[in-house]
């Protein structure tokens, strides 16, 4: 194993928050990848039942027409549904996994498509040798596609609720009356951002008067890009009440008046 090997990705924001979350290990990855293999192995054969019509025509065309979409295929898969499902496939969802920009910015599409185009190398020579022996033996589990494209796996949690309504207690929840664009919010935020939202509110008083400010002003700026509230409900509305807002309707809570 790796020196200096780690279970977690620690992120230290620019006001001084330090966020962790934890990695995916080869194992789980693997199961992930069993599962993504049966889509894929089912998607070779319809491909290989419509060629066979091909072949009656041309074999050799029909063989170089097969290797072709088996390729695009096998890469193309990962690049579809890590970017609609932002960063899972089938078999991450099921096992909770996510793919994420090692430095925690915005998965990009470039990035994707390099981890991915990557992956013919990382299976050789045989059962993705490489690539299991470069998640071992790498410090944060990256196989040579995450090296790559600067990608990590990490494990999704789900996050348990905390002493919710101690800790909004005395603050009005203006989003209660829009339950619509509340459950929208609900669908639209994943479980990292509501441990982040959660954090931000838990940690508030261990920040500087600057950085409190700053942490909250980005944080509700995350949120707002997300879902749009009517502007009579966010007029005059701090950002730090914004995201103590965010997290009441993510617990579906009604916060007293």
């Amino acid at each position: 194993m790796a020196l200096g090997k780690t279970s977690e990705l620690k992120i230290l924001t620019p006001e001084g928050v330090e966020f962790s979350l934890p990695l995916a290990g080869p194992l789980t990855r693997c199961v992930a990848w069993a599962f993504d293999l049966v889509v894929i192995v089912a998607l070779f054969q319809l491909i290989s039942q419509v060629l066979m019509i091909l072949s009656l025509v041309s074999r050799d065309m029909s063989t170089a027409l097969m290797v072709a979409l088996q390729f695009v295929t096998l890469v193309g898969y990962g690049i579809f549904f890590e970017w609609f499902w932002r960063g899972q496939t089938l078999g991450k969802r099921i096992m909770s996994l996510q793919v994420i920009d090692e430095r925690g910015l915005t998965l990009k599409l470039n990035q994707i498509i390099l981890r991915n185009l990557f992956r013919v190398l990382d299976s050789l020579p045989m059962f993705y040798m490489v690539g299991g022996l470069a998640c071992l033996f790498s410090a944060r589990a990256q196989r040579l596609g995450d090296l790559a494209a600067g990608t990590l796996v990490i494990r999704r949690l789900v996050v348990a609720e905390p002493e919710i309504d101690e800790l909004l207690e005395g603050n009005e929840n203006s989003f209660q009356d829009y339950p619509r664009l509340q459950a929208r919010l609900r669908q639209r935020v994943s479980p990292q951002e509501v441990r982040l939202a959660v954090d931000a509110v838990l940690r508030r008083n261990e920040l500087s008067l600057e950085a409190r400010l700053r942490v909250f002003e980005q944080l509700a700026d995350f949120f707002r890009a997300k879902v749009e509230f009517p502007d009579e409900v966010t007029h005059g509305l701090s950002d730090e009440q914004y995201v103590r807002n965010v997290v009441a309707t993510l617990f579906n809570r009604k916060m007293s008046k």
